[in-house]
């Protein structure tokens, strides 16, 4: 048998896009059963995302971090709020030249003449998800003191050469399949 059989053997290529929520981490959980009882050693996932709910991008994270099957994830558009906490699962990541990340403070918006102690609820919660998230960004990527002072208060956005230079990219490179494999869809 060839390398190249066994590489097609053992890779398996997918594609991932909508809000990050509840029903992404049941198509994701699904998914990664079927690659797992298949044989895939290696899952290429393209995603495209501009984000979704905390709680859910982090079980992604780490469900996908401690899966049997090692992930290559790749942008190939927008990858944007809590989907990059998703895509930092990966053991390798990639970019294309026009792709673009985003990453920011959680936010929340209070009901109409919310009374200052479930005000306070929400606050607390924005800071413990905050802290969730940003210890996996300093856990993978390097950023400029400038750009985590961006971070801070507002929206921080990244070229794909902003993010190998933060090291959230292996390298500026293509989702390409190679000729004749089958891509799914999860």
């Amino acid at each position: 048998m060839s390398e190249e059989k066994t590489i097609q053997q053992t890779d398996a290529w997918f594609t991932l896009s909508g809000d990050v929520n509840s029903d992404m981490v049941h198509r994701v959980f699904e998914a990664v059963s079927g690659m797992s009882e298949n044989g895939v050693e290696t899952a290429h996932v393209l995603i495209q995302s501009n984000g979704g709910y905390v709680s859910d991008g982090l079980c992604l994270y780490n469900f996908l971090s401690n899966s049997p099957v090692k992930f290559v994830m790749y942008n190939a558009g927008a990858v944007a709020s809590i989907a990059v906490i998703l895509f930092l699962s990966g053991a390798r990541r990639y970019a294309s030249e026009t792709a673009r990340f985003m990453v920011h403070k959680s936010h929340a918006t209070a009901s109409p003449g919310a009374r200052p102690d479930a005000l306070n609820i929400i606050v607390e919660g924005l800071r413990a998800d905050d802290a969730r998230t940003e210890s996996i960004l300093r856990k993978h990527i390097e950023l400029l003191p400038e750009q985590w002072a961006i971070h801070q208060y507002s929206d921080l956005h990244l070229t794909a050469r902003d993010a190998k230079i933060a090291r959230m990219i292996n390298d500026v490179a293509d989702f390409a399949p190679p000729k004749g494999v089958h891509i799914r869809n999860i």
